[in-house]
């Protein structure tokens, strides 16, 4: 099937490796970086979530504005806006972009301090099941042609309407990410696209063979994504001259602090139980920085647990073939940003969003002889 190419785009220009310059929201900067993810070939932009970053949806309705086919994926936490409000918020957008543009991302939250910082001290168990619930309503609000009645462990409706829907039959899409118990369960049950960090290959495998194992219980099928952080260069030799570049201003911005900001890319300042997809990379980076003999995770043992941070690294067409072994294990869906965010994705619409798109035809092509 084909491949979904997905971006991520940020308020103000800044990485682990680059210093955060500009004001906290760059209009022109927005514009400019979702605008750049059109032009390259992307289907979607991720618009992520902090306690201290700016809006979603706000930057979402911008981005949406300054393209005329991107999509886009809005991250948000459970637990602080009901269900109800968020359906109706998503399907509004939704026929405002022209329809069929607009996706949703759960998630539950691994930072217990960054939780705290909007006011949301439950455990961390409790919030895979909120989640699961809101999951659940918001399904109902943006399906439902009737009011419908919720009373649920921890919301309850009466009468939930919503007198808008998504613009298309397709609805909104639900994404969904974590690797605990208790994430497999919800998402299995619940999302439609289980989004996974780019973790070496044998292990991906795994978790896409537990979470379908989960799903088939629940009469359900599941797609996958796959974030990574790809450095390209002419030859594989310029390439790992790259990395190790990023790596040296990676380590300089921490020891200067410089990171520090509302939108900070760094390690947290205080140890504290992590998301358990987080802890798991930082597990592979302590057996060794190359995984697979392209996927590097200097960057992920420099900056502790800050998710999305290993990088397959070659020429375009050795890391777009990195890639697509992920694609042969069930992954449909590929998130990548880089750490020159926007002049990454200008070179990447050059050779490796094409290389990537032709590797997954010829693929499906090629499975297809097979079978007839």
């Amino acid at each position: 099937m084909p491949i979904e190419l997905l971006g991520m785009i940020a308020t103000t220009a800044g990485s682990e490796s680059r210093a955060i310059s500009g004001p906290p929201v760059d209009p022109v900067y927005v514009r400019e970086f979702s605008k750049a993810h059109e032009d390259a070939g992307f289907d979607r932009v991720l618009i992520g979530y902090s306690a201290s970053s700016p809006d979603g949806f706000a930057v979402a309705s911008a981005a949406l504005e300054a393209t005329e086919h991107l999509k886009v994926l809005i991250a948000h936490r459970p637990g602080f806006v009901p269900p109800t409000i968020v359906g109706r918020k998503l399907a509004t957008l939704d026929h405002l972009s022209g329809g069929g543009r607009v996706a949703i991302h759960h998630i539950t939250g691994g930072s217990e301090a960054d939780q705290r910082r909007d006011g949301d001290f439950s455990e961390k168990g409790d919030r895979y099941r909120r989640t699961g619930e809101f999951i659940e309503v918001l399904r109902k609000t943006l399906t439902s042609t009737e009011p419908f009645d919720h009373d649920g462990e921890f919301y309850r409706f009466e009468g939930a309407y919503s007198g808008v829907k998504p613009a298309t039959d397709a609805g909104i899409p639900i994404f969904f990410g974590g690797l605990s118990g208790g994430a497999v369960e919800v998402g299995a049950k619940r999302a439609d696209v289980y989004m996974l960090f780019g973790e070496p290959l044998a292990d991906v495998a795994e978790h896409i063979r537990t979470i379908r194992a989960a799903a088939a219980k629940e009469g359900r099928t599941i797609e996958f994504s796959l974030s990574t952080r790809p450095i390209i260069a002419d030859t594989e030799e310029a390439a790992w001259a790259k990395a190790d570049a990023i790596y040296a201003r990676t380590e300089e911005l921490l020891k200067s602090q410089e990171t520090g900001n509302t939108l900070a890319f760094a390690r947290p300042l205080h140890a504290e139980r992590t998301a358990v997809s987080a802890d798991r990379l930082q597990e592979h980076a302590k057996r060794g920085d190359v995984h697979d003999e392209r996927l590097w995770l200097g960057i992920t043992r420099l900056t502790g647990p800050s998710g999305n941070s290993t990088a397959p690294v070659g020429t375009p067409e050795q890391v777009a073939e990195a890639l697509l072994k992920y694609y042969d294990l069930g992954v449909t869906r590929f998130l990548i940003r880089g750490f020159d965010p926007l002049g990454d994705v200008r070179d990447w619409g050059k050779e490796l969003v094409p290389l990537l798109r032709e590797g997954a035809r010829r693929r499906d092509d090629e499975r297809d002889v097979r079978v007839a």
